[in-house]
């Protein structure tokens, strides 16, 4: 290989001819996004193993009170423990035709005040407005705990202290300070539920923020990209996947954040406050159906973040 005079590269062969070739540039590849599978059949598949152990479980979990109930002399309108164990009024594990007639009678009238869907949308209501109070906590203490090691030093085991306090013992007390100042409804309960998840927002979006590779700050630097420049075009977008991580563990915390905020104060709605009153009046059936729905609650908004995910970080390439 030899350079002409023309000042471009001649390309010889073994016999000493050759021929001149211009520079040419090759398209950079684009990173393909992988369709992720699908988690349908695993969730079916734990769903159908759920189904199949569900009735063996339930008649052994029943068979105790079932047989106490007989011993007592209690007419089941059945002889043997076994046999009772489908007919108890309040049973360990209802079964599948308690649990129906306990769904439909929660459930007839949906938008009234006694009825389990109501109530999910309330207590779901108070658990966004709570996830929402802490990402704009979490993101504030994360960029300070980055940009401070000071800060961090000082501030970082009080965070971690915070998470022990009793939120049984917190929820009452919030409540009665937010009400001689008048707050009332929604607020308490969302802060019950801000105060839960803040905590992995937090340590998350930190983490996220130290997440970028010193070559990509440097080339930052290249560029003579300012502070708010670099968060914001680096750090911040470098930060997403592990904000939505994190998102979904405090999704779950605010959800019982707020069920416990509900127990835990004077509330006339929620699902708290249905399981309340359903365990005074020992009416075991309601229970498990409002559990259920509380089960439903929290899939639905981890799955909603899942959905909120895919539609901000489209830009990154999944494996």
């Amino acid at each position: 290989m030899s350079e002409g005079g023309s000042g471009k590269w001649v390309v010889g062969s073994g016999n000493g001819q050759g021929r001149v070739q211009g520079m040419t540039t090759l398209p950079a590849s684009t990173p393909r996004r992988v369709r992720r599978p699908s988690n349908l059949l695993p969730m079916l598949a734990v769903a159908v193993f759920a189904a199949l152990i569900y009735w063996p479980v339930m008649l052994f979990a029943n068979q105790g009170a079932a047989q106490k109930a007989l011993d007592s002399g209690a007419d089941l309108g059945c002889k043997t423990a076994l046999a009772c164990a489908t007919q108890l009024r309040n049973p360990v594990i209802p079964a599948p035709g308690q649990f129906w007639v306990g769904m439909r009678s929660l459930s007839a009238q949906p938008f009234s005040a006694t009825a389990a869907p109501y109530n999910a949308l309330v207590t779901g209501g108070e658990t966004l407005l709570g996830l929402g109070l802490a990402v704009v906590v979490g993101l504030a203490l994360a960029t300070l705990l980055v940009r401070s090691r000071s800060f961090e030093r000082a501030t970082l085991p009080w965070l971690v202290a915070s998470q022990t306090v009793p939120v049984v013992a917190l929820a009452p007390m919030l409540a009665v300070l937010l009400g001689q100042a008048g707050v009332q409804g929604f607020l308490p309960k969302a802060l019950i539920a801000a105060y839960i998840a803040f905590f992995p927002v937090t340590i998350g979006m930190a983490q996220g923020l130290r997440s970028p590779d010193p070559l990509q700050r440097d080339l930052m630097q290249t560029y003579r990209a300012s502070g708010p420049q670099t968060f914001l075009l680096l750090q911040l977008p470098a930060s997403l996947p592990y904000l939505f991580t994190s998102l979904k563990v405090a999704a779950t915390a605010a959800l019982v954040g707020s069920i416990v905020a509900e127990i835990s104060t004077i509330s006339f709605s929620g699902l708290g406050k249905m399981l309340a009153e359903n365990s005074r009046a020992s009416d075991t059936v309601a229970l498990w159906v409002i559990m259920v729905y509380g089960a439903a609650l929290g899939i639905a908004l981890v799955a909603l973040i899942g959905l909120l995910e895919r539609a901000v970080t489209r830009w990154r390439p999944v494996a």
